[in-house]
């Protein structure tokens, strides 16, 4: 009686429970990839504030550039 219980119980597992495990599983390592760590997030935000600061940079070395030797673009 028990090795009648037991195939059909395995074959549930193959067929129904494993399968819908391993769909769980991926999805919910799908969704943790698809968002930004904390590391991640505070490395965009430093990347950006540097980036702001550059342009800043290159914006005031442009208006020296111009004052003081305002040909300079048309070497390029």
């Amino acid at each position: 009686m028990s090795a009648m219980l037991t195939l059909p119980i395995l074959i549930l597992l193959i067929l129904v429970v494993l399968p819908v495990w391993i769909i769980a599983h991926y999805a919910t390592r799908w969704r943790t990839s698809k968002t930004l760590s904390g590391g991640e997030e505070k490395m965009l935000t430093e990347l950006w504030e540097s980036a702001s600061r550059m342009e800043s940079r290159i914006n005031n070395l442009e208006s020296i550039l111009d004052t003081e030797a305002p040909d300079w673009r048309s070497k390029l």
